[in-house]
Parts: structure tokens; C-alpha cells; sequence
């Protein structure tokens, strides 16, 4: 059987599944799926999927489900933290020890997860999933937040392929720049509130420059930093 046979049938059974009362997926996966060139054949697959191709729309309803939470009351981000995880990590309340985790709660959100991972009880079971702890939307966006750069050519499109801060035509070696450097979130904004501290890590804080452009923003911020150091004046003596 030839490729493009082997393709049809795959297709064919694949989209009868999907389709089936019992998957009652929500219409924007169903469409996704039923365009993509190998149909998933579960609707896992296919939601999985859907959040893979629209990451930045994962992204802003991951940081909306975060600001529905909040963080815990008693939840700071601390210097322990900081230095547990790095910078680069986003802080996360929820992200708790097995032993202390929520059954069927988002570690990246904090908010319930139902069916195929979805964020929102679509099919009436009035009840969680109690074996997963992440929604399918907040595993992409946290790969977003983790790992930026990954993102780099969807970022550079929705800038029109124009740097962020020369406006020039981006390049081949063009890179992915937080706008604020997550040393500055930590140093002056680390008291903002949870959700509004993870849009630092999200989308609304990157940008796609050229690499000599991102360079001497690099070498810009590092003077500024030894420059506030040198300010600091130093302890009085004991």
C-alpha cells in the first residue's frame, strides 16, 4: 500500500473517533485535527495537539486560569526559591510535593483539571481527573516560559519578521530577549502579584531582536547592574 493510501485510511478511521458522541471535543480541536496531515487517533492526542500548535493562546489562558486562583495566601516568593529554581524558572505556588499536592489541581495554575486534560468541565461529569495534574494548555505554556526561544519564529512572525527595538528586518541569527530582564522582575517587582509576576516569563515580556542588537542590550544591562552595585553603600561596621 502506498503512503498516500496508508494516509487516507489512517485519516479516515482517526476522524470517525473524533467524532463520536463520546469525544464531544470542543469544536476548535475537533477542526485542527481534522486538518492536520496524520489525524490523531485519540482525543488526547488531539487536544494535545491543538495547545502544541497555539502556544501563545496557551499561554494567555494559562496566565488567566493563574489569575482565577491567585496565589495561596500564605505563598511569597522568596530568595530560597530564587536560588532553588533560577530565574528562569517562573515561580510556582501550586507546584507542590507529591505528599502535599492537590489531586486533580493544575500545579502550573492552581485550577481544577477535568477530562483529556481541558480546563473547563465541558462534558457535565461534575467531577476532576484525579490522576493528572496539569492542564494540556499549562504544559505548553510552561514550555513557552521555560524555553522561549523554541517559540522564536512565531514570535518573530507576529513582529512582522521587524526587530523589537531597531525595527529593522529581522535576521537569520535574530534571538528571543525577555523585554525585562528576570533579574530586574526579582530585584524590583517580585512583590507584584502571582499571575501579574508570570506574564514576565509569558509572551507580553518577549520580544525577537537582532543578535548585535541583543548584545549591546546585554552589555547595557550588565553596566547597570554593577553600576547599582557600585551605589550600594556598604554596611556600618558591628
Amino acid at each position: 500500500m502506498r503512503l498516500e493510501e496508508r494516509r487516507a485510511a489512517w485519516n479516515e478511521r482517526a476522524a470517525v473517533a473524533l467524532q463520536a458522541p463520546r469525544a464531544a471535543l470542543p469544536s476548535a480541536v475537533l477542526a485542527h485535527a481534522l486538518q492536520a496531515r496524520w489525524t490523531p487517533r485519540t482525543p488526547r492526542a488531539a487536544v494535545d495537539g491543538f495547545w502544541r500548535a497555539h502556544p501563545l493562546r496557551a499561554d494567555r489562558l494559562a496566565r488567566a486560569l493563574a489569575a482565577m486562583s491567585g496565589a495561596p495566601a500564605d505563598w511569597r516568593w522568596t530568595l530560597a526559591d530564587a536560588r532553588a529554581t533560577g530565574l528562569r524558572v517562573p515561580p510556582l505556588p501550586y507546584r507542590l510535593p507529591k505528599q502535599e499536592a492537590q489531586p486533580g489541581r493544575c500545579v502550573v495554575c492552581g485550577q481544577p483539571v477535568f477530562r483529556l486534560g481541558w480546563h473547563r468541565d465541558r462534558w457535565s461529569a461534575g467531577v476532576v481527573n484525579q490522576r493528572a495534574a496539569w492542564h494540556a494548555c499549562c504544559v505548553v505554556a510552561w514550555k513557552l516560559w521555560n524555553a522561549p526561544s523554541e517559540q522564536r519564529r512565531l514570535l518573530a512572525r507576529v513582529q512582522r519578521h521587524r526587530c523589537a527595538i531597531s525595527d529593522k528586518r529581522l535576521l537569520r541569527t535574530a534571538e528571543v530577549d525577555h523585554r525585562v530582564p528576570l533579574y530586574e522582575v526579582w530585584r524590583d517587582r517580585r512583590d507584584l502579584p502571582w499571575p501579574e509576576l508570570l506574564g514576565y516569563w509569558g509572551a507580553p515580556n518577549l520580544q525577537v531582536v537582532n543578535r548585535v542588537v541583543h548584545t549591546a542590550k546585554s552589555v547595557a544591562e550588565t553596566q547597570e547592574r554593577a553600576r547599582r552595585r557600585r551605589d550600594v553603600p556598604a554596611p556600618d561596621p558591628a
